[in-house]
């Protein structure tokens, strides 16, 4: 038996379905106006969804790091050799990456050149993701560069750069997304390489096991360190920074939701008025249905059947369209179309759905209930 079949065994179902075919126009109004709502709730939930995912994306990775850099009332701009003893007394569970930083102009024998951040590490496998070549855990002669700095500047790996007057070859390419200078350009050397500041180290990166970790060891390290009216080091956590982006994102969620419902209660509206008219309409044919036997609780399903048809092909038809809004916004946010397939992006073209039939059926019980309670009599005089 199929569907329809089985539908058809209700005589209200049938009778509804009949009825919204009378006045197309209407009909088609009414469940446009449903396409609409579930577009919006559908679409604007799936763009926080994506947005979520970008955010997880970028910063997903960061997420157990700690920075350490020196503070504002520090008197040097950066952090000593005295307190990196201290804060790897301090971290027993994380591995702690001292680095120093400084800028310059990489230039070829082409003549073409680009400004890129230069960063002193000795564990640069630690703190780096090679596209080519290799990251070594001691970096004590060769260089990384970001990779897409190397493609504008047609080097590769084996080239030698100069920084300071001084050559580095090439050992390995490093991703340009995970690279922290303006743009992602940046040139990676032995810490010995560049020359310290106002203190022994500009910064700090300490990697711990995951993000709970990373956020107990910067609660520790700002109680070593500073306090209320001193702060000798400025520690940042990676993982708070997610946690405030993730509530950010959660906040503009709902605030993007709460204008799409409006254009579902908007369309709630219209059915109200739809099938009110519908049932003034047809009073005379209802009170004869009346008065040949046809009990209230019929006329009650016929109508609310019908409110019910406007919401099930609006949130159909506006489904279909919110996935394919949806592919859209994941390829240009996300990156990736077939996201909006994975339950965080589809639980809002379900719930759109589920809003739009439960938002008709509502806006039908009003009608529903006064075609229900006419009296047989009154409703065929008209």
């Amino acid at each position: 038996m199929s569907g329809t079949d089985f539908l058809w065994r209700f005589p209200s179902a049938k009778m509804a379905w009949r009825n919204l075919g009378r006045n197309r126009i209407r009909t088609t109004l009414a469940t446009l106006g449903v396409v609409i709502g579930v577009i919006a709730i559908a679409s604007l939930g799936m763009t926080g969804a994506a947005l979520q995912q970008q955010a997880d994306t970028n910063l997903g990775s960061l997420t157990n790091e700690v920075s350490v850099s020196g503070g504002a009332d520090s008197d040097v701009d950066g952090v000593t050799a005295a307190q990196l003893d201290d804060i790897e007394s301090v971290v027993v569970d994380g591995m702690v990456v001292p680095q120093r930083s400084d800028a310059t102009t990489l230039s070829t024998r082409s003549g073409d050149s680009q400004r890129v951040t230069v960063t002193g590490v000795t564990d640069a496998a630690a703190l780096y993701e090679t596209s080519a070549g290799q990251a070594p855990e001691r970096l004590r002669t060769g260089a990384l560069l970001t990779d897409d700095t190397a493609s504008d500047l047609g080097l590769e790996i084996g080239d030698p750069v100069e920084y300071d007057d001084r050559l580095y070859r090439i050992v390995g390419l490093v991703e340009s997304d995970s690279g922290f200078g303006p743009g992602g350009s940046e040139l990676v050397l032995p810490i010995d390489a560049v020359a310290e500041g106002d203190a022994e180290y500009d910064s700090v990166t300490i990697l711990a096991e995951d993000g709970a970790s990373a956020t107990a060891i910067a609660d520790t390290l700002e109680a070593e360190f500073n306090d209320e009216d001193d702060e000798e080091l400025s520690v940042s956590s990676f993982a708070s920074a997610q946690e405030d982006v993730d509530n950010f994102l959660n906040t503009l969620n709902l605030a993007l939701l709460g204008i799409g419902s409006i254009s579902l209660v908007v369309a709630s509206v219209a059915i109200l008025n739809v099938m009110l008219m519908s049932t003034v309409e047809r009073r005379g044919e209802i009170g004869v249905l009346r008065a040949v036997g046809i009990r209230r609780g019929e006329v009650l399903r016929m109508i609310l059947a019908e409110a019910a048809f406007l919401g099930v092909l609006g949130g159909i038809v506006g489904g279909v369209l919110s996935i394919g809004v949806g592919l859209v916004v994941f390829d240009v946010l996300a990156g990736d179309r077939l996201l909006v397939f994975g339950w965080p992006s589809a639980r809002y073209v379900v719930g759109g759905f589920g809003f739009a039939v439960g938002a008709s059926v509502l806006s039908g019980l009003y009608p529903a209930w006064k075609a229900a309670n006419d009296p047989p009599v009154e409703a065929l005089r008209g």
